[in-house]
């Protein structure tokens, strides 16, 4: 247990400590505006996505596959949807597929745990699922990479498009630009799903990140509210006591 607890830590600090990095690899780029959202629908869809095609490197080691149920779905649903991972239960952390052993020697490096990557990215540039947004759009082919991938915002990215099935492929054009060149990337193969769909599915991805980052949000935020309703008829009994208090001495 200390030993699971000990990597997971250590895929964080991975996170957190390339965080600048790649921050300002994104001093050139707009970042797009990320359209998070907190429907359930949305949430579903962006875990499905998840679970698919990222679980197999990526974690969300700090959340567990039943916290899924308050996005909507049942336990029967997560068990049956959710969990591919041979002996997984639903009340287990979402630790990802690959074997840290594996991963280093594989990759160099074991891929970082996703948990608070939306926060983790976050800068004066633009948020963290801003960031993420971004990045998951900017993929194109590369011949010179060991992958055949590279990334606009995260130039000599080690990880592969992942998602290009159902993007495409997008190459990249250099022109000359006022602050010098200027990388231009254009869709010359289309993927499963038209610009518009893809962005759809990135979208849904990245609020599904945004939730597993703090997944009381939502909760806390609605019992925030309640206590400061309390506080407030509190206040007005309170005042109308003081009132009846020193009636006499006025």
């Amino acid at each position: 247990m200390m030993t699971k607890m000990i990597q997971r830590l250590k895929g964080l600090l991975a996170v957190v400590l390339f965080a600048p990095g790649l921050a300002l690899a994104s001093e050139a780029v707009h970042l797009d505006k990320a359209p998070v959202s907190t429907d359930q629908a949305r949430l579903q869809r962006g875990a499905k996505i998840f679970v698919n095609n990222c679980m197999g490197c990526h974690g969300l080691s700090f959340v567990r596959y039943n916290h899924m149920e308050q996005i909507g779905l049942t336990p029967e649903e997560i068990e049956k949807n959710l969990i591919f991972i041979a002996g997984a239960k639903v009340g287990d952390l979402m630790i990802p597929a690959i074997q840290a052993a594996d991963a280093k020697r594989w990759f160099g490096v074991r891929p970082p745990d996703l948990t608070l990557v939306t926060r983790a990215r976050s800068s004066e540039f633009g948020s963290g699922a801003d960031w993420v947004y971004t990045y998951l759009r900017k993929f194109y082919r590369d011949p010179e990479r060991p992958t055949g991938w590279n990334n606009e915002i995260f130039p000599n990215v080690g990880m592969p498009h992942v998602l290009y099935e159902f993007q495409g492929e997008q190459t990249a054009t250099v022109t000359q630009g006022e602050h010098g060149d200027v990388l231009q990337l254009s869709l010359t193969k289309p993927g499963k799903l038209s610009v518009e769909q893809y962005d759809e599915a990135v979208a849904d991805l990245v609020s599904f990140l945004v939730w597993a980052g703090d997944p009381s949000a939502n909760f806390r935020k609605s019992l925030g509210l309640f206590v400061l309703g309390f506080l407030a008829v509190l206040l007005v009994i309170t005042y109308l006591l003081k009132l009846n208090y020193w009636k006499d001495v006025h």
